[in-house]
């Protein structure tokens, strides 16, 4: 990476590897104070993350369902054919003979082809709109509003840059902030928390139902065969994120069911904390909502977490923890399978995956790895390296979220002259063995949709 901002202090060689790994991943986990890198290095993580992020890489997803087609012909010379009429018949073939056959499934390729096609437009177009708006907006209320712009003045941070690099970082639900405070600095900001919100949603939880209701709205304006095709046969579209209306709205009742626990608890035990003085009641409500929505994947927040209580601090593992798509579904709604899907499954089992442990298997063999690493910390500093603050590390590395509850040198027992307070997560404390791991952990929940379903060969009777 280029030169740091300040010339009296230049990252470690592990740490500037650990922030690009982390930004690349979407994790936000950091070693270093984010004031310490330059503009130019600003940019480079704002393209790590916008790369990094869910629904870019998505795209790529897409390319490969339009590039699945291996007919003999060509999907564009069917598509040209079907639209130009050169598939001709001078009589109506009969009804089932081969000739019809052929046409008919000559056209639903096409459509299959195009309908691919106008998925990547709308993908992009929803990727563009978001960042461009949500730029723009951002970009005003910085400007607007005496308090945030005077913090970007005192901070040398220029106003274009946080705009479009905050906006990535949330829309991608990384959570670096450009600010050694991360949010905490803007939290009588309710504005820009207030804008910052939807696109926390719409980049992760919420994307699959807001792509699928921009397609119904495309549906309904348009009137194109293309749309309704990709709404009713969305399995087939070869995009993990579409899903049908009724799991959608099953997925947005499960994230707002999410979001209301956790805001009523978060309420009823922080309300008079020490973390919330100096706000005012609506204050109040926007920052436990703005860090509530934050739990799941973003890690942005307003308030320091090692001053919380550690009932909140097991409900917010509890949260990350879970996959982003994670939706209460009665069990009316499954459709069983048949018996050919199962036998397929069976076949595809290989001993690897007979062998493999359940996710939560693998993190603890993580939290247990880094106990080992940081031993002689946990027993001399038991107050900052605790294994709850551990667990709390892993575990937000694993879902991408980037919460950390810090590290304090008023809470060591052994009083050192040589200790000092910077606004770096809790790992950047850890020794190089351990940020190694937490450098694993990071890709491990990265390419959690790969192992979510292992471990399942084990049975724990």
């Amino acid at each position: 990476m280029s030169k740091p901002r300040t010339g009296s202090f230049g990252p470690k060689n592990i740490d500037v590897f650990f922030t690009s790994v982390s930004a690349a991943t979407v994790s936000s986990m950091s070693t270093v104070e984010m004031e310490v890198f330059s503009n130019t290095q600003l940019i480079i993580m704002t393209v790590l993350m916008l790369v990094g992020g869910e629904v870019f890489t998505s795209m790529f997803g897409l390319q490969l369902a339009r590039s699945s087609f291996t007919n003999h012909e060509s999907p564009d010379t069917i598509a040209h054919e079907v639209e130009l009429g050169t598939i001709i018949t001078y009589e109506k073939p009969p009804s089932g003979t081969d000739l019809e056959n052929n046409i008919n499934s000559s056209s639903t390729k096409s459509l299959k082809y195009r309908a691919t096609r106008y998925l990547r437009y709308v993908v992009l177009g929803y990727f563009l709109v978001v960042h461009v708006v949500g730029s723009s907006l951002v970009y005003m209320y910085v400007s607007l509003a005496p308090s945030a712009r005077k913090i970007m003045k005192t901070k040398g941070i220029e106003i274009q840059t946080f705009s479009f690099f905050t906006v990535v970082s949330t829309f991608s639900n990384c959570g670096f902030i450009p600010t050694n405070e991360n949010m905490i600095v803007f939290k009588e900001n309710s504005g820009l928390l207030l804008l910052l919100i939807p696109l926390i949603l719409l980049g992760n939880t919420l994307y699959p139902v807001c792509l699928r209701a921009t397609i119904w709205v495309l549906d309904k304006v348009t009137k194109k065969a293309e749309f309704n095709y990709i709404l009713s046969n969305y399995q087939e579209m070869g995009y993990v994120h579409l899903r049908s209306g009724v799991r959608c709205a099953l997925l947005a009742a499960t994230v707002f069911g999410f979001i209301s626990v956790q805001f009523v608890l978060f309420c009823s035990m922080e309300w008079n904390s020490d973390a919330m003085d100096g706000l005012g009641s609506y204050q109040k409500i926007v920052g436990l909502l703005f860090e509530v929505v934050n739990s799941r994947h973003s890690g942005e927040s307003i308030v320091d977490l090692s001053t919380i209580s550690s009932a909140i601090l097991l409900l917010f593992i509890v949260m990350m923890y879970l996959p982003p798509y994670t939706s209460f579904v009665p069990t009316k709604c499954w459709k069983k399978k048949s018996e050919k899907e199962c036998k397929s499954e069976e076949q595809g089992k290989n001993i690897l995956e007979c062998v493999m442990f359940s996710t939560l298997s693998y993190l603890a063999i993580f939290i247990i790895l880094i106990c080992i690493t940081e031993r002689h910390k946990l027993r001399e500093d038991p107050l900052n390296f605790n294994v709850l603050n551990i667990t709390l590390e892993v575990v937000s590395a694993y879902g991408n979220v980037g919460f950390s509850t810090g590290y304090s040198c008023k809470r060591r027992v052994k009083g050192e002259t040589g200790c000092t307070d910077s606004w770096t997560g809790f790992v950047g404390r850890w020794s190089n063995s351990g940020k190694f791991i937490l450098i694993i952990v990071m890709f491990f929940g990265r390419l959690k949709s790969f192992s979510l379903k292992s471990g399942k060969a084990w049975k724990l009777s």
